[in-house]
């Protein structure tokens, strides 16, 4: 991945990616206020986590309250995933992720962006085992 940045290739958007990843065989872990679901697989179109942020929606009725929190999960996955990446490039594999937030209250940054950095190192520290 090159810079600090959040592309589109790095977005989990094909239907079938996502249907693979929640029809079992993924591996997930809660982390409050995440729910975290995650499945390797081996061909990721270049790029070696693919992640899919989702807020729910009987949660937060009003849109903007569910925006700024998929907002905060963004840019706090941006500023983190540089470790979670540089192992999954070493091990010539690839990552398909999805952030589900179960808290019903807005959180601060910094609070969303410690509990994002938990959970990537976390998934690591799965994989690793694994492997």
């Amino acid at each position: 991945m090159k810079g600090n940045v959040f592309t589109k290739a790095e977005r989990l958007c094909s239907r079938k990616a996502i249907e693979a990843l929640f029809a079992g065989g993924a591996r997930a872990f809660t982390v409050f206020p995440f729910r975290v679901v995650f499945h390797q697989v081996d061909d990721n179109a270049g790029v070696p986590v693919s992640v899919l942020v989702s807020v729910s929606k009987k949660r937060f009725k009003h849109a903007v309250d569910r925006n700024r929190v998929k907002r905060q999960i963004r840019e706090a996955y941006r500023k983190n995933k540089h470790s979670l990446a540089a192992f999954l490039e070493g091990r010539q594999a690839g990552l398909h992720l999805a952030i589900i937030y179960l808290g019903n209250e807005l959180q601060s940054s910094s609070k969303i962006e410690s509990r994002v950095a938990e959970l990537l190192g976390r998934i690591r520290k799965e994989m690793e085992e694994k492997a």
